[in-house]
């Protein structure tokens, strides 16, 4: 009985990862381009963090790094390609779900995963999640959608894809309220496809202001705040709300794209840059954090906090510590948001490519105020059609048996690399003055570092076999 008690007296996790939505799309941030009047409550009445850094420019690899604690490179996620097993986060790491699940939380994924496509081993289930209902792959259509309900396949009844996870957040939350939980609930939106009901992208386009491509942005947003609506109502309801942590950010930054009608350019607060690369633009990603037992709301943070650093702060934060054989990046920052002193990591790193990573390009660290960035090669970010036509087919029909893409990558011939840039952020927010030639030094130190790193990370992620022996195989 006593047992049950201090189990209940544990904070709920409601861990809420949007895909390509960058502060612009909040309406408080926004100008009053779009309108999301419940994602604003939340700012007013929780912790609003300024400089907060998603692990990678690009999702599976983000996602990895917001699960394990670790910089992506080192878990073997880093890139999207499905079979290729290029986003598998590998079966020695240890998510999150994984550790809370073994202090008694009911775990449960909602909405995307992207990290091991195909293969029981990486399946959700088998990642420290009780139960899962959404999809493995990069995205789905919001209509004619296919959900995995712990392994088992459904096919779309009609419904809006959001309101589908927003529903199966609602009843995770009822079925488990009686016991601590954790819920990882991943809506897909606004990645594309650009997908909206038409009551919601009408206001929108009806002003003029917005293209077709931007107005249905906008509107899949909205829809998003909707369904935080109705998560945040159940947990009143329930007599939950004041001790569940609520957290809500984005994968990485919005990604632009398209032309005329269909374009998804839009206001993102002067940020440089997008999805794909590591300007501020790309990594750069909101977080609202409300905890009203454990944090005072209404407050802003602008200390730099990275992805990596959610799984100690938030072990910390329901009584646990991070195992002593995990090697884990980030630092639990839990007395930064109390506001009871300390300080956080003031180096940190990324770098994103397609197939084999190469420092050269797309690769940044910051130091404090300053960052160094070195520009993307076009030719890396290059990945071969008929490869994405197979990763097509597998998003379209999950329950069929897809063989993993294996044996060299496709041949590329990169030209030499650009300068390296350096920024002083705190000055220079939207990085528009490059300081290199006026500090060499600075930037010639801050190149080497970021090489160490990653020579260090790539050789941790050289141990993994990205399909080992027995990975379709049942866990026992």
């Amino acid at each position: 009985m006593q047992e049950r008690e201090r189990m209940s007296q544990k904070p709920n996790i409601v861990q809420v990862l949007v895909d390509d939505m960058g502060y612009g799309d909040f309406g408080v941030f926004s100008e009053g381009r779009t309108s999301t009047p419940v994602l604003d409550g939340l700012i007013d009445e929780g912790v609003c963090l300024t400089q907060h850094y998603s692990g990678s420019p690009i999702c599976a690899p983000a996602r990895a790094a917001l699960l394990t604690g670790r910089y992506p490179h080192r878990t073997g996620a880093i890139e999207t390609r499905e079979l290729r097993g290029l986003c598998n986060m590998a079966l020695r790491e240890t998510t999150i779900a994984d550790l809370l699940q073994r202090a008694g939380y009911a775990t449960g994924l909602v909405g995307k995963w992207h990290n091991g496509c195909i293969g029981r081993k990486f399946h959700p289930n088998a990642r420290g999640f009780d139960e899962f209902a959404g999809f493995r792959s990069g995205w789905q259509d919001y209509w004619e959608w296919t959900l995995d309900r712990n392994g088992s396949h459904e096919k779309s009844d009609g419904r809006y894809l959001t309101d589908v996870f927003t529903e199966e957040a609602v009843q995770f939350i009822r079925r488990h309220k009686d016991r601590p939980f954790f819920l990882h609930l991943a809506y897909n939106a606004p990645h594309t496809p650009l997908q909206a009901p038409e009551d919601e992208i009408k206001p929108f386009a009806e002003t003029g202001k917005y293209c077709r491509g931007v107005s249905t942005i906008y509107a899949m947003v909205r829809r998003i705040d909707r369904g935080m609506e109705r998560v945040l109502d159940v947990l009143k309801q329930l007599g939950l709300e004041d001790n569940t942590i609520v957290m809500y950010t984005s994968d990485n930054g919005p990604q632009f794209g398209g032309k005329g009608e269909n374009s998804t350019v839009r206001f993102n607060c002067n940020f440089n840059g997008a999805k794909g690369n590591v300007y501020e633009g790309g990594i750069r990603v909101p977080m609202i954090l409300r905890w009203p037992e454990g944090l005072d709301g209404g407050r802003r943070l602008d200390d730099m906090v990275h992805f990596c650093d959610w799984l100690p702060t938030l072990l910390a934060a329901v009584g646990m510590e991070v195992p002593q054989e995990l090697k884990i990046d980030g630092e639990n920052i839990l007395p930064v948001l109390r506001g009871e002193g300390g300080c956080v990591p003031t180096k940190r790193f990324w770098q994103w490519n397609r197939y084999q990573p190469v420092v050269t390009s797309n690769a940044a660290m910051r130091d404090g105020d300053w960052k160094l960035v070195r520009p993307v090669i076009r030719e890396a970010s290059w990945t071969d059609p008929e490869e994405q036509k197979l990763d097509t087919a597998f998003r379209d029909e999950p329950w069929r048996d897809f063989d993993p893409i294996t044996g060299p990558f496709p041949a590329r011939e990169l030209p030499n690399p650009s300068p390296p840039q350096l920024f002083n952020i705190a000055n220079d927010p939207e990085e528009q003055c490059d300081l290199a030639d006026e500090d060499p030094d600075r930037a010639r130190r801050m190149l080497r570092e970021l090489e160490t790193w990653f020579e260090e990370v790539e050789a941790e992620r050289a141990e993994i076999d990205i399909w080992p022996e027995g990975f379709n195989d049942y866990n026992e």
